[in-house]
Formats: structure tokens, C-alpha cells, sequence
């Protein structure tokens, strides 16, 4: 069904092992995989990592026994690319069809992704083999610089200096061009000069961001990997207007990815960090990045008054007093007239809560996740987590 609209939804933001513990369920812990629709309803799948069970259970939902016509782009052959793919539930039905798109492998040769493919049902790591998997799929070789066309989309392809190869995607849409060049590590001349130019005037830009510019100089070097500063000079250098920085490292917590988020906003204005829920959508130039809480909270209705500061996404502060007006132990719900910056803090002092005078003020920091538009309201709708 055609969208009219350009849609990036992203399924997974971690690098190089799948996360589960408390300390990074803000972004996320699944490994990469994002979901590209463009205004004609064609479909694409970036990457097969742990994110794609979520994405193939939302789209069996979605189908009601409808066939699946989907093209999938892999970067790359290492296990976070590719271990979602034996969870893939579309794959099990003869409704649907799958085109694959990868590399030939120096190591594997002919038919380096079929071969992948198999081997993730192969014995002993899979308890099913490959033939419960029915829907009908296709595989094609691409090698940087090779372009085709799917739907109303051209896509390019761009060698990217990662261990064994890889490769990165550029997807010139109706709506404007979007980049997925996770994977890279910047250091070497050719590929260096040939992603600068892959890059040129992308309206969208996925880049690595795994490391710190002090550990990618450090005993990181050589695992193929990029930092926050890299990706805002490649994107100053191409003159790319919106970054996402993508594959957060394992150990890498939602605070480390915070404090990598604020050192990027201060160089670069139009700058996200990546997770899980987040939708980018793009239409005919316009860029919007909204954030969506995953995980349902139990919220109470309340009404305390507060006061709260911020920055928009134009980087004005703002100071304005508004009614905290449902909240949880995690977060709470605010209407402000200003618009904050997605993933910015904003300091909330809720009055009177007690005290001997009964003048206490509670003083907390919040994280935006959620802008939405509510009707009736004056103003915008906030959503929040708390932080530490």
C-alpha cells in the first residue's frame, strides 16, 4: 500500500552482542536492524540482527494472511547482522517473499549470503532445519558502486573499511536520500574519501558511533568501528542534514550514551542517537524524528504544578510553567507551549509537595522520548523518563 511518506523505523541500535539489563533499556538492546518504507509501499529491511523477531511478528500481525513482499540489504556477514534471521516469522510462510542483497565473501565465494543463510539453520545450532522455512526467497551479489532500482527507490552500494568487508546503502527516495553506513572505521584514505563523496548531500545519515574518539584511538583501533566525532565530520564534510549515531556499544550504558549524545549536540545541531522505537519520517524534505516509549508504564492521574526548563530543537532556552499532568516511578506526561528537543534533558521542579511550610519542591531531571500533538490541547504533549 502506497505511504505517501518516507518511513525509517528503527527495530535495532546496539552493536556486536544483543543487551538485556536495566542500564540499557532506554535505547535498547537488540542488534541492528531497521525497517525503510517509501511513499509507493515499498518495503526494505536494513540488517537481520536480533530487532528483526520484532519487526517480523509486527508485520505477521499486520498481514492477516496477505502475502510479504520485502527486499532485505545485509552490510555485512559478523553474528549481530545476521542472528535474527532463523526468528523471522515471515519466513515460514509460502504467502511471502524475500529478496536478499549482500556481498560475495573472499572467504566464502559463490554464493557468500545464500550460504550464510543456510548455515544459520545448519546442525548443530538451529533445532529446525531450513526446510520449515517456505516462503520463497531470492538472493543477489552487490559489490560497492553497483546500483539498482527497487520501487520508486534507487539504491547504491559503498564499500566500508570494517574486518572482512562490509557494506553500506544509500537509498535515494522521492522524499530525499538516506545513508546506512554502520559498520565503518575512518582512518584509511580510499575508503575515507569514497564514503565522504557516498555521503554528499544526504538529507538522512545512520553512521557507526560504537566507540569514543579516545577508545577508537586507543586499543579499539582496528575493530572496524567509528566514533560520535567522526560521524559529525563526515556529516559536516557531505553536508548531511539530519545524523543518527547508531550501533552503540554493549557495554556502552544509557547514560554513556547520553554523555555521547550532548558532546554531538554541541558540535552538530540536527543530531539523534538512535533507539529502539525511534521513527524518522521524511516527506518531500521535511525531517521528523520522534521517539516512542516501548514499554507501556502504569502512569497515575495527577496535577502538580511545576516549572520546566529546556532547550528547543533550535538550541533557545526555554523556562515555562505547566501541570505535571499523569506520572509513574519511571516518568511522567507534561503539556508545554515551547517544543523541546527530542532525546534533550529538561529539569522539572514540581512545587508544593509538603514540607513543615508546605513549600517543598522536588527537583528532577527528565529525558524527552515522546512529542505528540493532542487534540483540544494548547500546546504539545511531552513525554519523559526520569533519569539519575
Amino acid at each position: 500500500m502506497p505511504t505517501q511518506t518516507t518511513k525509517l523505523s528503527f527495530w535495532g541500535v546496539r552493536g556486536s552482542t544483543p543487551t538485556v539489563d536495566r542500564a540499557t533499556l532506554r535505547y535498547g538492546g537488540n542488534t541492528p536492524c531497521l525497517e525503510l518504507t517509501t511513499p509507493d509501499g515499498t518495503r526494505f529491511i536494513l540488517d537481520c540482527g536480533t530487532g528483526l523477531r520484532m519487526l517480523g511478528n509486527r508485520w505477521n500481525a499486520a498481514a492477516g494472511g496477505s502475502g510479504i513482499d520485502a527486499h532485505i540489504f545485509a552490510t555485512h556477514y559478523h553474528w549481530d547482522h545476521i542472528q535474527g534471521i532463523p526468528f523471522f516469522a515471515p519466513l515460514y510462510s509460502p504467502h511471502n517473499k524475500f529478496h536478499f542483497y549482500s556481498f560475495r565473501s573472499d572467504f566464502l565465494g559463490r554464493d557468500s549470503l545464500k550460504r550464510v543463510f543456510e548455515a544459520q539453520m545448519a546442525l548443530p545450532y538451529f533445532p529446525v532445519d531450513l526446510s520449515a522455512m517456505s516462503a520463497a526467497r531470492e538472493f543477489t551479489e552487490l559489490a560497492g558502486g553497483d546500483r539498482l532500482t527497487v520501487g520508486d527507490t534507487s539504491v547504491t552500494a559503498c564499500w566500508l573499511n570494517h574486518p572482512q568487508g562490509c557494506l553500506g546503502f544509500r537509498f535515494d527516495t522521492p522524499d530525499g536520500a538516506i545513508v546506512y553506513a554502520t559498520d565503518n572505521e575512518p582512518g584509511r584514505r580510499e575508503f575515507d574519501a569514497t564514503l565522504l563523496e557516498f555521503c554528499a548531500g544526504a538529507d538522512v545519515l545512520i553512521n557507526d558511533a560504537q566507540f569514543t574518539p579516545e577508545q577508537l584511538a586507543g586499543d579499539r583501533k582496528g575493530w572496524g568501528h567509528s566514533s560520535w566525532l567522526e560521524s559529525i565530520r563526515l556529516a559536516k564534510g557531505a553536508g548531511v542534514r539530519q545524523l543518527v549515531l547508531f550501533h552503540h556499544d554493549p557495554d556502552s550504558s544509557d547514560k554513556n550514551v547520553d554523555d555521547i549524545l550532548r558532546q554531538a549536540q554541541s558540535q552538530f545541531d540536527n543530531v539523534c542517537a538512535a533507539g529502539e522505537g525511534m521513527v524518522l519520517t521524511m516527506d518531500r524534505g521535511h525531517i521528523d524524528v520522534a521517539m516512542q516509549i516501548a514499554r507501556e508504564i502504569t502512569r497515575r492521574e495527577t496535577h502538580f504544578p511545576a516549572r520546566v526548563a529546556g532547550c528547543t530543537p533550535d538550541g533557545r532556552a526555554f523556562d515555562e510553567e505547566t501541570v505535571v499532568s499523569n506520572m509513574s516511578v519511571q516518568g511522567a506526561f507534561i503539556h508545554l507551549h515551547h517544543t523541546p528537543k527530542l532525546q534533550s534533558t529538561l529539569q522539572v521542579t514540581i512545587n508544593g509537595l509538603g514540607g513543615t511550610d508546605g513549600n517543598q519542591h522536588l527537583v528532577l531531571r527528565g529525558y524527552v522520548v515522546r512529542l505528540e500533538s493532542t487534540p483540544g490541547a494548547n500546546g504539545i504533549g511531552v513525554g519523559i523518563l526520569f533519569i539519575e
